[in-house]
């Protein structure tokens, strides 16, 4: 009995020890010198800088030279230069793969507290979990901490991060619903601005679909990993719907910014033409006015000059000379005898007065 006693911890005392040497064999530790992006660093072993890809985790990128940078890559390089700041010592551990193509060491990073900071990384919502060959020793907690991400709605699942895709989903739902709400539109300006709002939105929702679609079709962006195929397929499926409506509203607004605009240039020609019908009007009425005004002074500068002559008349009148006082005639006192009266001569010798002929001119009788 107390051989197999004997034996039993002989065998569990191998067994830690091959444990151990197993351990340091996929372990190693060293110092940071520089963080070179979200998921990778170069840390000093022995006096040795190597470049660590940290393993089951992908951040988005940045220094890609054919890819411009994605969202949230500079938060993901500025969380991994916190969390592993130039100096501080790391513990790193090793999988199946100690090496990926491009030469670099993939091993998970644990800083000074202990903490796995390739999952760290994922509950920030700064990155995606991801395998690369056979390493999966770290995917489960990275996997957990990306699912507390997307529950908190942090980093990628945000909302109120202007470029996450959740952000631009919500952006392209409240601008289509601003621009459907808008007040009816009763002139053709204001119908211009809800039209002008409504192809805004739609710029807007039709990123946002290409973006989502993308999503399903693709795997080579971060940032399309904040929701998962069908959730993304039923989200594509309302957007689109959306769309399609917003795009009819569009043309319902662009016919009624037509209708209306008919109907201002009709009443600003009906405006124009009253507008000179009562110009004409205007000056009719002031030409009238203007002669009724002139004949009126006419007959008042003809009246005074009528009272004028008037008044010169009655002043000449009023200075003439006094007429000197009219003697009575006095008839001379010698009673007047009229001188008898003188048969007038005969104007002509023989003539005794007229003559009244009887027919034939033969005989005649004074008349």
């Amino acid at each position: 009995m107390r051989k197999l006693a004997i034996a039993a911890a002989t065998s569990v005392v191998l067994a830690a020890t091959s444990w151990a040497v197993a351990t340091a064999a996929n372990a190693d530790s060293g110092t940071v010198v520089r963080v070179i992006d979200g998921d990778t660093v170069v840390v000093s072993i022995n006096n040795i800088d190597q470049t660590i890809r940290l393993l089951n985790i992908n951040t988005p990128e940045t220094k890609d030279p054919n890819k411009p940078t994605e969202c949230l890559g500079p938060e993901a390089t500025d969380h991994l230069e916190e969390v592993l700041p130039v100096g501080s010592k790391v513990r790193l551990e090793f999988d199946v793969e100690r090496h990926d193509k491009y030469g670099r060491t993939l091993a998970g990073v644990f800083n000074a507290s202990n903490k796995l900071v390739n999952a760290e990384i994922a509950r920030r919502g700064l990155g995606v979990p991801m395998v690369v060959g056979d390493n999966r020793k770290f995917l489960p907690p990275v996997e957990a901490a990306y699912q507390e991400a997307r529950t908190a709605k942090a980093g990628l699942f945000a909302e109120t991060i202007e470029c996450t895709l959740p952000a631009q989903l919500a952006a392209a739902s409240e601008a289509l619903t601003a621009a459907e709400n808008a007040a009816p539109a009763t002139t053709s300006a204001a119908a211009g601005t809800t039209a002008t709002g409504l192809a805004a939105a739609l710029v807007t929702a039709k990123a946002a679909r290409d973006l989502l679609s993308a999503a399903r079709d693709t795997e080579q962006s971060i940032v399309w990993a904040a929701y998962e195929s069908v959730e993304a397929g039923s989200k594509l499926a309302a957007l689109t719907t959306r769309i399609t409506q917003a795009e009819n509203t569009l043309t319902k607004v662009k016919d009624q910014q037509t209708s209306l605009a008919a109907a201002e240039k009709k009443a600003e020609e009906e405006r124009v033409a009253a507008a000179a019908r009562a110009e004409a009007d205007r000056k009719a009425a002031e030409e009238a006015a203007a002669a009724a005004k002139k004949a009126a002074d006419e007959a008042a500068a003809a009246e005074q000059a009528r009272a004028a002559a008037a008044a010169a008349e009655a002043e000449r009148i009023r200075n003439i000379p006094a007429a000197p006082p009219v003697q009575q005639y006095a008839p001379p006192a010698q009673q007047y005898v009229p001188p008898a009266p003188v048969a007038p001569a005969n104007p002509a010798p023989g003539y005794t007065g007229p003559r009244c002929y009887a027919p034939g001119g033969k005989t005649w009788r004074p008349c």
